[in-house]
């Protein structure tokens, strides 16, 4: 059994950290939120009133919050507390790899092994215990932080030095962002031409058109496996989410000089669809926006 403070409750971190709980870990969890909480403790966690003190005596530290700033400012936290020298922070935010550079810098600077592992997977993955983790950090950083790791999800894998698995989410998400809206602009153009979506779907999932958005997360209703379109486009991956990652990876293209068309159009797609107020829909309901 490990003690380990989680910090960061939200709709991934209260599966994440529920998980470490049923697997017999000490989890000491800590959020903004009296709700989330709540459901921590149902959950098998103990809550605590701050950063400091869920970290207090932990071998692990695990966040999971909305962006860089919101890391950076917990690690002050951590730094500043009575964290062990001998703890490993483990980072599973999806935050800008300069940023996931720089925690793991002043973690060095302080003596302490930082690793950066955002995930892939949405809220259903988080509360099954299935996500892939892809962790950045060293050799030893990464044999430390795997079987943590490895009790909230189905795959852990390391990506190398520290931010490269923000490198890898980030390509990753494009890739997905931009995959979901060819995948969406395929089913209504086959529509137009008088194919019925369950036809497009059988030839398509089988061709070469084939992706992970056509065969397990299909942006229509009623076709292939359950996907929060069959729910009216609730759970999933939230629309903002999706928007997030993309103008991280617009900013890591921008960064490097990496030509992106295909991400930025995405990036621009999605941005209009949540400006329309629809940025709690799942990021497949950008067909109902592409359908017109």
């Amino acid at each position: 059994m490990t003690r380990i403070a989680f910090i960061g409750l939200g709709n991934m971190g209260g599966g994440m950290a529920a998980n470490l709980a049923k697997a017999g870990h000490d989890v000491r969890a800590f959020d903004l939120s009296a709700d989330a909480l709540d459901r921590a403790k149902a959950a098998g966690c103990l809550p605590m009133a701050s950063v400091a003190e869920a970290a207090d005596g932990a071998e692990a530290v695990v966040t999971m919050l909305p962006a860089g700033t919101h890391v950076e400012a917990v690690y002050g936290d951590l730094f500043a507390a009575s964290l062990s020298p001998t703890a490993i922070l483990i980072d599973c935010s999806t935050i800008d790899v300069a940023t996931a550079k720089r925690v793991a810098e002043a973690a060095r600077a302080k003596g302490i092994t930082a690793v950066d592992a955002p995930v892939s997977g949405g809220i259903g993955a988080a509360n099954a215990g299935t996500l892939t983790f892809m962790v950045g950090g060293s050799d030893d950083a990464f044999a430390r932080a795997q079987p943590i790791l490895a009790a909230m999800g189905k795959a852990v894998i390391h990506a190398g030095a520290n931010g490269t698995g923000q490198a890898a989410k980030i390509a990753n998400n494009m890739l997905l962002g931009a995959t979901m809206v060819a995948t969406c602009e395929a089913f209504l153009l086959a529509e137009k031409l008088g194919l019925a979506p369950q036809t497009f779907f059988d030839i398509s999932s089988v061709s070469s058109g084939q992706s992970w958005s056509m065969t397990s997360y299909c942006p229509v209703p009623g076709v292939g496996p359950d996907t929060p379109a069959d729910h009216n486009y609730q759970g999933g991956f939230a629309t903002a989410l999706m928007l997030k990652d993309l103008k991280l990876a617009a900013a890591a293209a921008s960064d490097t000089g990496a030509d992106t068309p295909m991400g930025a159009k995405a990036a621009e797609l999605y941005q209009r669809f949540a400006e329309a107020g629809h940025g709690g829909l799942d990021f497949s309901a950008i067909i109902t926006a592409l359908r017109g």
